[in-house]
């Protein structure tokens, strides 16, 4: 199980969280055949992979922008459990969380829940106004 949140650009809170099942890639970027849209300028169409190798989950910069972690940039690497990434130098940051899918993400007084659709449908698109 692995859990991607969306964190507020400014307080770093959780904003939108996706939780996905074993499955080998996860895609983040604009394009909408990525597991993972957020609607952002400096996200690319395929900016971020995420795979998992058998034993481990990598993340693969794809973005012309790069992804960044504690301000430097990166290509390729192993996730650590509650890892956080930046999207560009200036774009949207994600935390990444291994684990049991059934736990809760709470920040401060933030509550994170799934976007669903009327038809009960799980949405995966974000916009991001930066």
């Amino acid at each position: 199980m692995i859990t991607i949140t969306l964190l507020h650009p400014l307080q770093s809170v959780p904003v939108q969280n996706w939780t996905f099942g074993p499955q080998s890639v996860i895609r983040i970027g604009r394009s909408t055949d990525n597991e993972v849209i957020l609607y952002s300028a400096v996200v690319s169409r395929h900016h971020v992979e995420l795979r998992f190798n058998g034993s481990e989950w990598e993340i693969i910069n794809l973005g012309a922008n790069g992804t960044y972690i504690d301000g430097k940039r990166i290509l390729q690497m192993a996730v650590n459990d509650g890892m956080v990434i930046r999207l560009a130098s200036s774009g949207p940051k994600i935390q990444i969380r291994l684990g049991n899918g059934d736990q809760v993400l709470k920040q401060g007084s933030a509550e994170v829940k799934r976007s669903t659709h009327a038809n009960g449908e799980i949405n995966k698109d974000t916009y991001i106004d930066q």
